[in-house]
């Protein structure tokens, strides 16, 4: 009678509207929690103790890497009876197939999840491509990224995915970071807070459960966590105004996960060189106790360097486990990790009801994101569904409003029509923006500068690789002089096709105007034409601290010269 009474007031606190709850509904009935104690009660009493140990991982499944890794999944699903799966490159309706066949085998429904930061383009490269979050940072009407993720929620159902590993909410005050960059909204805590719950509220508001990540923060750090352990070394003091508060702001907003990453953080954990991930003074002494959060709590993944290195499989999962984490992710090592896990149990280490207060959140968010109805999905037409007409739509606007004007001292826009002589440095794609430009610019390379008039108007553009969110921003010091050359006796546009970040070691003092676009694919390119030729208003601000002279909140408005284009 105990135990019973104990279970549900657990349930009640997890559901109750006064506390900080887990995802639920925002149209959640008292019914309808009463309905989702009763589920998870009678499901958690039907499960074996192995079957709840299962449902604490997450294994990645990869259709790129052949027949006998899926069987090996396959078997993870079937024997280990495993809570959830990551879907991985590439295969979109190959993956279809195996979830269906998989949620079929399981007991328990899986929860499927996605690094979706960007749309499922992040994994599916049949997909379209959204923004990425620094882009999105720019942007001044905030009820655009929840219109992002809320489509980016409708291909996740397509795909029978439930839960998309987003958003990033690291402040990036570090422009060398190798692994957060782009991911970022940017360097300052206010527009990662707002940016980041638009999109939080995007997904969950259609039924697909969001993770804040990384937390306690990963945007000031030199070290890719995928390869080794970064440090981050502020004091508490900094902690709470910058790396903590986009967390300690949004936990309260009812977002459905925090993702933890592998991060040491003196200031947090005293023991030397322990990632947060696996800290149980981070997770279960700041996270839960003290910040009172009570959604599912999810490691990074477990295949990362930074720990994959020190651990070994099984091993890592039950040191996370241990420290408060609710789930692991990507877990290299299931049945190891369960009868270690289990071992602490039986040696009293961790208490079973720490088993049932995971189980039970896991199970009551499978509840509310409608998993035990679940209805198998049809992978004809899936890359015609996931990029089609409806998603350019929608980019193109989303790279339209980011578009941040730093300078146009000239008043060289809009060019609505006039003769331009245009100059594509570096090394990505231009032809793109070449074409929607139309018949009023003249290409020159950088070799045939000397050719073009005195007093001539001259976009000048940085197209730097857009393939990952990962390639360098710098800019080579033959462009940088092709640059400095044409300020000498032309007006100079200088559009940046790449992060804003590029103008970093960049003399601006003799450029008239300065566009910066963020990114370098077809949609940016087309929304940034479109813009100088006066189509769409220009209004976005820079969301990072590039150097002493470029900060935050910088951006000068630009009117159309004719109605505003939705495109």
């Amino acid at each position: 009678m105990k135990k019973l009474l104990y279970t549900s007031l657990f349930i009640a606190a997890l559901i109750s509207p006064k506390v900080n709850a887990q995802y639920k509904p925002k149209n959640a009935s008292a019914d309808d929690l009463k309905k989702a104690q009763q589920w998870v009660e009678k499901t958690y009493k039907n499960l074996s103790q192995d079957e709840k140990l299962g449902q604490l991982f997450i294994v990645a499944l990869y259709t790129n890497k052949g027949e006998d890794y899926i069987n090996q999944v396959r078997n993870i699903v079937t024997n280990d009876k495993i809570g959830g799966l990551i879907l991985m490159q590439d295969d979109a309706a190959r993956e279809i197939n195996l979830v269906n066949e998989f949620q079929q085998k399981s007991k328990v429904p899986l929860m499927i999840g996605m690094d979706a930061e960007w749309g499922l383009f992040q994994r599916i490269a049949t997909a379209h491509k959204f923004p990425w979050a620094m882009t999105l940072g720019a942007i001044q009407d905030k009820n655009l990224i929840y219109q992002m993720s809320a489509k980016i929620a409708e291909d996740c159902h397509r795909m029978g995915v439930n839960w998309d590993f987003a958003p990033v909410v690291d402040v990036n005050t570090n422009p060398n970071n190798p692994i957060i960059g782009n991911r970022s909204f940017g360097s300052e805590v206010d527009n990662v807070i707002n940016s980041a719950l638009s999109y939080s509220n995007g997904l969950q508001d259609n039924n697909i459960l969001a993770a804040i990540k990384h937390f306690p923060g990963h945007g000031d750090t030199s070290t890719d966590s995928h390869l080794d352990l970064p440090v981050v070394p502020h004091n508490m003091e900094r902690l709470n105004a910058t790396e903590l508060a986009p967390f300690k702001a949004l936990m309260d907003k009812g977002i459905g996960g925090v993702m933890v990453a592998h991060l040491y953080v003196p200031s947090l954990e005293s023991a030397k060189g322990i990632p947060a991930s696996v800290s149980k003074n981070i997770i279960t002494g700041l996270l839960k106790d003290k910040l009172g959060y009570k959604g599912l709590i999810i490691t990074d993944a477990l295949n990362m360097g930074a720990v994959a290195n020190k651990y070994k499989p099984g091993e890592l999962d039950a040191l996370a486990f241990k420290a408060g984490n609710d789930i692991m992710l990507f877990s290299q090592g299931v049945s190891e990790g369960k009868k270690l896990i289990q071992k602490a149990i039986d040696s009293k280490e961790i208490s079973q009801s720490r088993v049932e207060e995971s189980v039970k959140k896991i199970l009551l968010t499978k509840y509310f994101l409608g998993l035990t109805q679940y209805s198998p999905k049809n992978p004809e037409n899936i890359n015609t569904d996931l990029n089609n007409e409806s998603h350019k739509t929608l980019v193109q606007n989303l790279y339209s409003n980011a578009l941040t004007l730093l300078k146009d001292e000239k008043k060289l826009l809009p060019l609505a029509g006039k003769q331009v002589y245009y100059v594509p440095l570096e090394e990505a794609p231009y032809q793109t923006f070449a074409n929607r430009m139309g018949s009023n610019i003249i290409i020159k390379k950088s070799s045939e500068i000397n050719t073009i008039p005195e007093g001539s108007t001259v976009i000048v553009g940085f197209h730097k690789d857009n393939s990952t969110a990962y390639k360098p921003y710098k800019i080579s010091s033959e462009s940088k002089k092709v640059l400095a050359d044409l300020t000498k006796n032309q007006n100079v546009i200088l559009n940046v096709f790449g992060s804003a970040y590029a103008l970093k070691d960049i003399d601006l003092s003799k450029v008239s105007t300065v566009l910066v676009s963020y990114e370098n694919n077809d949609d940016s390119m087309n929304a940034t034409a479109d813009a100088l030729n006066g189509k769409t208003k220009i209004w976005g601000r820079l969301p990072v601290v590039v150097n002493d002279q470029l900060k935050p909140g910088m951006g000068i408005d630009l009117n159309p010269v004719s109605p505003v284009s939705t495109k």
